[in-house]
């Protein structure tokens, strides 16, 4: 499932998964899982540019991302879940928080907030073979070396099979398709000519992967307005 990048047809991002997450933008901590989706076409590679959109201001929130590894995922129980996985990603969904506390006040959808191209940095495939509990990794994320996120994924507040389970209850999850599973607090902004540095860890502290990206402010296109 290497080429997930390609053969996905879409990213499930989870929302408020981790309960500090939620308490550190004085939101309620969900009683069931959400979430919302992104268009693939915001995948970046690994040493690739985040492009910030004039007027934007862009917040990052590392994830660990789950591949989905089986044709048709639909009405699976939380205890078959884990045999639909092929393997795991380290990502940044990437938010345009003002853009998104604007449409949020209305009551509209957060897509447009979600789905800019560049705002979903990924890093390259890790198969489930090389994870042996994915509740007990974690992820770090720093900004010009400086590090802002650090937190294990034990934290969520549900976990992998469930999240699949509610997932798939709702819509068919597809080969290749990523889940997004949710972001530890201290989340925060970047600007133009920061550096993104994050990284998955196994329970030995073994680097399972990495991911850097550049950010810079985007030439032409959107503009926000308050």
């Amino acid at each position: 499932m290497a080429s997930f990048l390609t053969r996905g047809k879409k990213i499930v991002a989870i929302g408020r998964n981790y309960a500090a997450h939620a308490k550190e933008l004085n939101n309620a901590v969900p009683t069931e899982p959400f979430f919302f989706l992104k268009p693939t076409s915001s995948y970046l590679a690994n040493n690739g540019t985040v492009e910030i959109p004039k007027g934007i201001v862009a917040h990052y929130e590392v994830e660990l991302g789950v591949v989905i590894g089986s044709s048709r995922v639909r009405d699976v129980s939380a205890a078959d879940a884990m045999k639909h996985v092929a393997g795991y990603t380290l990502s940044i969904d990437m938010t345009a928080r003002n853009l998104q506390d604007k449409v949020k006040s209305k009551g509209l959808p957060w897509s447009s907030a979600k789905g800019f191209d560049t705002f979903t940095p990924t890093s390259g495939f890790i198969d489930k073979s090389r994870v042996r509990d994915p509740s007990k990794l974690r992820l770090w994320l720093k900004v010009n070396d400086q590090i802002k996120q650090n937190g294990p994924t034990s934290d969520m507040i549900f976990d992998i099979p469930q999240l699949i389970e509610h997932v798939s209850s709702i819509m068919t999850l597809e080969e290749g398709d990523l889940l997004l599973t949710g972001t530890p607090s201290g989340v925060g902004e970047v600007k133009d000519g920061d550096v993104m540095h994050c990284g998955l860890e196994d329970q030995s502290s073994n680097l399972l992967e990495q991911l850097k990206v550049n950010v810079a402010n985007r030439v032409g296109g959107y503009e926000f307005k308050p």
